[in-house]
């Protein structure tokens, strides 16, 4: 075992795969230039010296370019990692990430394969409207797409490495915060979830969520970095008597339901937490899917905390105000308790 960050998980998940099967390649803006930070976050750095340019492919700065050859590559057999920079900017790529690459196996009647692994930085971090929205709830909604939310450096690079073999396409958002506080690429106020991760092979499964602590009174659902300000929420409640049991999805399509319904049977009441905008979010999806299906063993109205439905700011101030909190949790919870 090892004790690595987020991004060096990614980066040895990477790695590995490359080792594996040649034909797994990585596409992007500036993730292999001599001299450079190893794209906009270090993931990448150092793999070019290891497999050269013609497997860390630099990139004009065109997302529509970076989708398009990842697509028809892996249409003719490869299996491309594409970096987005900004998970924003996979709205430059949107006829092709939601019109063309989940569709192509459906129309084609299983016959055409699209193998390809879109990794998308995601989450406020003081760089404005453009630069920082959670956009996990847009993708669940297209058919052929899996999503994919790691949160500790385990979970990274095990997902990352079962996406690489999966035969459909995967958008891998991870959370800028979490990659942690020192580098070059550090972000302020960021995250460090230091993990012990194999150091052999090991994969974690595609639509299997986790307990990330056991409770009897309420169930949180939570990601990123959402899933530790509700951690630290949990400790502060058992202070009080509440005993919170939650809930880390790890993926949210396929999404294993059977975990949070089998939570929520335990303890009668649900919280959701994310940092999407509140309306139509991935957090709206689950609680529909509750009040069908457990409505009978909820004793208390489910509740959402998510961040309002406007974009995310730039000022420090009104940043705050916007993302979710450990206090705006536990006044969730103490609202059904």
């Amino acid at each position: 075992m090892a004790e690595i960050t987020i991004v060096e998980a990614i980066r040895e998940a990477i790695r590995e795969e490359m080792q594996r099967d040649e034909r797994v390649f990585c596409i992007g803006e500036d993730i292999g230039i001599k001299g450079g930070f190893g794209g906009a976050f270090t993931v990448t750095l150092g793999l070019t010296e290891e497999f050269g340019h013609d497997r860390i492919i630099d990139t004009p700065i065109s997302e529509i370019a970076i989708c398009g050859l990842a697509i028809g590559s892996a249409v003719a057999g490869m299996r491309p990692i594409a970096d987005v920079q900004y998970g924003d900017f996979l709205f430059c790529m949107m006829d092709q990430i939601a019109n063309q690459a989940p569709k192509l196996r459906y129309m084609s009647g299983g016959q055409v394969s699209v193998p390809l692994v879109m990794r998308a930085p995601v989450g406020s971090t003081r760089r404005g409207a453009q630069h920082a929205q959670c956009l996990e709830g847009f993708f669940t909604h297209v058919p052929g797409l899996k999503v994919v939310v790691p949160s500790t450096a385990y979970d990274a690079k095990g997902l990352l490495k079962s996406a690489v073999r999966d035969d459909n396409p995967v958008l891998f958002f991870e959370h800028k915060m979490l990659y942690g506080s020192k580098g070059a690429r550090a972000v302020e106020g960021a995250l460090t979830p230091i993990g012990d991760v194999p150091e052999g092979e090991y994969l974690v499964p595609i639509g299997k969520g986790i307990v990330r602590r056991e409770g009897k009174d309420v169930t949180i659902v939570a990601i990123h970095r959402e899933l530790y300000y509700s951690l630290s929420a949990a400790d502060k409640l058992a202070k009080r008597g509440l005993d919170v049991e939650i809930i880390d999805p790890r993926t949210l399509v396929p999404l294993d339901k059977e975990l949070i319904y089998k939570s929520v049977r335990k303890t009668g009441r649900l919280v959701i937490v994310e940092e999407d905008n509140l309306t139509n979010g991935w957090g709206a999806e689950i609680a529909a899917l509750a009040a069908d299906e457990i409505f009978e063993w909820l004793d208390a109205p489910i509740k959402r905390v998510a961040a309002p439905d406007v974009p995310p700011p730039f000022a420090p101030v009104l940043e705050k105000e916007y993302l979710p909190s450990e206090e705006k949790i536990i006044n969730a919870v103490l609202s059904i308790t």
